[in-house]
């Protein structure tokens, strides 16, 4: 008699409860239950309410700030663990701590290769995570990561638009392999920006590598914080001669002034995907679900079918 592959159960981390919905719908399965306990000082402790023995379990979460998000999950993974699951998927569209890949000077942590062993320890057996800060973190990881790119996501939108004169720019130099998968894609001509930071989040200088006289401009970057670096170049595109700029960004994790610098600047839209809960709304962002891309990726990694069409870049 063949066996029955079971289904996985699919739970989620609270601060990605919506898109973890949406990707269980989308894969269609029903969300497994899920108890939190906290006590006054702020400590709480998650519990599975339903067995998990034997399972392959995906637990969806993404870790953006604060770090609640990230011990959320690894209290997560290391109950199911400590509940004999089978395999333990860490889900997470965003993977926050990224931006600490390497030490830029003495005396720094390396915070994404921190995030990386302490989800192992909890109990992760594979990793499935979108638009990483830096590819080679996913060397940080002895176990699968499965890496997507939102460009599967994008890229249909931007076609559908149907934009002429289309130019795709890096904001920075570090994005310019990004631009330019983009740009191969799309057919299209490639800028870059080169700005100097005053510090973290401060631009004190920036200038324009290439012509954008009468084009469409698309910005590529894989995440969009405090909202300087885009807005500083969609001004500084237009005052070159652009027709006009619009971005694109796989995590919108939008802090500080982030929403009214985008409301002041010369951007004609932003769009993101649901990596990260958007925290107001605003006319100017455009939100694009990443969900059917996670469900579809799960789906075939439970069925140990290839996820290599999901890659466009």
């Amino acid at each position: 008699m063949p066996y029955a592959m079971p289904e996985p159960k699919i739970f989620a981390c609270s601060q990605s409860m919506k898109l973890a919905e949406e990707i269980a719908e989308a894969y269609g399965a029903e969300l497994g239950k899920v108890s939190f306990s906290r006590y006054s000082d702020g400590e709480f402790q998650p519990s599975f309410e339903e067995s998990v023995r034997g399972s392959r379990v995906f637990i969806i979460g993404s870790t953006h700030p604060s770090s609640e998000n990230l011990m959320e999950m690894l209290l997560m993974l290391d109950a199911a663990k400590r509940a004999s699951a089978r395999h333990i998927t860490a889900v997470m569209p965003y993977f926050g701590w990224a931006r600490q890949d390497r030490k830029d000077k003495p005396r720094v942590p390396i915070g994404a290769k921190l995030v990386a062993k302490l989800l192992e320890a909890a109990g992760a057996t594979r990793i499935i995570t979108m638009d990483l800060h830096a590819d080679q973190i996913q060397g940080f990881f002895e176990k699968p990561v499965d890496h997507l790119f939102a460009s599967t996501i994008f890229l249909p939108y931007l076609q559908e638009l149907g934009l002429q004169d289309l130019t795709v720019a890096s904001p920075d130099m570090g994005g310019s392999k990004r631009a330019y998968a983009y740009s191969k894609f799309l057919e299209s001509d490639v800028v870059i920006c080169y700005k100097q930071r005053q510090k973290a989040n401060v631009i004190s200088h920036m200038e324009l590598i290439g012509d954008v006289t009468g084009k469409h401009v698309v910005l590529v970057d894989d995440m969009v914080d405090t909202a300087g670096t885009l807005t500083k170049a969609a001004d500084l595109m237009m005052e070159r001669g652009a027709k006009s700029v619009r971005a694109i960004c796989t995590h919108a994790i939008l802090s500080g002034n982030a929403y009214e610098r985008i409301e002041d600047s010369k951007l004609e839209e932003l769009i993101v995907t649901d990596s990260i809960p958007p925290k107001r709304h605003s006319d100017k962002i455009r939100v694009l679900s990443c969900a059917k891309l996670f469900a579809d990726v799960m789906h075939r990694v439970h069925h140990n079918t290839s996820i290599s069409s999901k890659f466009l870049m």
